[in-house]
């Protein structure tokens, strides 16, 4: 299949989510619950985990119409963790408009998340056959797993002692996690035996990795305009990336002072980022982020040989890279 044609499948699963959505928040009332539910649910986004669902699904030879309330149960589950992550990390946007808790108010924005997650269930409910009990077990485990992730998170932002390994740890449960119950929630719907699942486990947990390094290295050395954000808000926030940990591996005198001034949380202006950059670059963590992420695909894009040759399972590997060149 040519780049088109993927283009094209990955848009016609992303409509039929779409479509489910958009009948998922029903009732009306009290408006301060549904309405910010459905003003989460309405504003966008790539919707990748309910293709990645869907497509899984295809791929180990099921139906997408059996996985499509399990596709948007995950993206309702995704949009939760925005929710009540951009309460905890004071956002004040959201894919280019305010954040529920500053449109409304954030016991409103909890609120409507913890409703968010009892949707998810409800959609995801609604999936046929006689593997219902392992559906929800693992989206239930997912659930939790990524709970953890986001608790270690809002440690690292004070502890002294976070490495490279405690930050993969953490963003495997963060982010991996949730794409890797997305890949393999498909699996089971569609029928998948035990290694296929396996496979879309591993393939799922690699991809969101490799994702979550590629997020952190466009932070510092992205073109701006093609990023859509500032670019340097890493470094301002004080957050512990990959770069960062990698470099301070290696760093040495006024080089590590600087880093060490951004793991402290002490105050970075926007206008140092080129200064950071530099150090990323000099102390060779840019590379090793590139390899990271090289390395993260061709191992996910490897697992998929458990899965028989399809147009989805070529989508897969597609859309794994996709992550070398993505520019936002």
């Amino acid at each position: 299949m040519s780049n088109h044609a993927f283009v094209q499948r990955y848009a016609a699963y992303r409509r039929r989510v779409e479509t489910y959505l958009r009948g998922l928040v029903r009732a009306k009332d009290p408006v301060t619950l549904y309405d910010p539910a459905r003003y989460v649910l309405e504003g966008g986004g790539k919707r990748v985990r309910s293709v990645l669902l869907l497509s899984a699904c295809r791929g180990v030879g099921g139906r997408v119409e059996h996985a499509l309330p399990a596709s948007a149960a995950m993206e309702v589950l995704h949009n939760f963790t925005l929710v009540h992550d951009d309460i905890m990390d004071h956002a004040q946007t959201r894919r280019g408009r305010p954040t529920v808790h500053r449109r409304w108010d954030e016991n409103i924005a909890i609120l409507a998340g913890d409703a968010m997650v009892a949707l998810a269930y409800g959609a995801l409910m609604q999936t046929p056959g006689s593997r219902i009990r392992e559906v929800v077990g693992l989206f239930t485990e997912g659930l939790l797993v990524v709970c953890e992730g986001q608790a270690y998170d809002k440690e690292f932002e004070t502890s002294r002692n976070v490495g490279v390994r405690d930050y993969l740890r953490m963003i495997d449960r963060k982010t991996g996690r949730l794409i890797a119950v997305s890949a393999e929630l498909g699996g089971i719907i569609g029928g998948a035996s035990a290694a296929q699942r396996r496979a879309l486990r591993v393939y799922g947990n690699l991809v969101g990795r490799a994702f979550q390094v590629q997020d952190d290295l466009l932070d510092i050395i992205a073109d701006e305009a093609e990023f859509g954000k500032r670019i340097g808000g890493d470094l301002v926030e004080g957050k512990k990336t990959y770069p960062l940990l990698r470099a301070l591996e290696r760093a040495r005198g006024e080089d590590r002072r600087q880093l060490m001034r951004v793991y402290r949380k002490e105050p970075i202006r926007f206008s140092e980022t080129a200064r950071f950059r530099d150090i990323f670059r000099r102390t060779g963590a840019v590379d090793d982020a590139r390899a990271r992420i090289d390395r993260d695909i061709r191992t996910a894009q490897r697992a998929l040989s458990a899965l028989p040759a399809s147009p989805d399972r070529d989508m897969l590997v597609w859309f794994a890279d996709l992550l070398r060149v993505r520019t936002s």
